[in-house]
């Protein structure tokens, strides 16, 4: 598997959340991480973005 090079902190900045948001969703999806600084598997940093973009209102998909 490999890697994205997308930290939890980098994923949280991205999409305006806090860490512990994206902890959250990563022990809801089963992924394993240490720390913030974490670096995800490309498959495991997909699903927490693709989670994240499916709780957004759809009028914010659009853009």
């Amino acid at each position: 598997m490999g890697f994205a090079d997308l930290s939890i902190a980098e994923i949280a900045a991205e999409y305006n959340l806090s860490v512990e948001q994206v902890f959250h969703l990563c022990d809801q999806l089963g992924i394993a991480y240490k720390d913030r600084q974490t670096n995800l598997a490309l498959e495991d940093a997909k699903a927490i973005i693709s989670q994240i973009l499916s709780q957004k209102p759809s009028s914010q998909q659009e853009d």
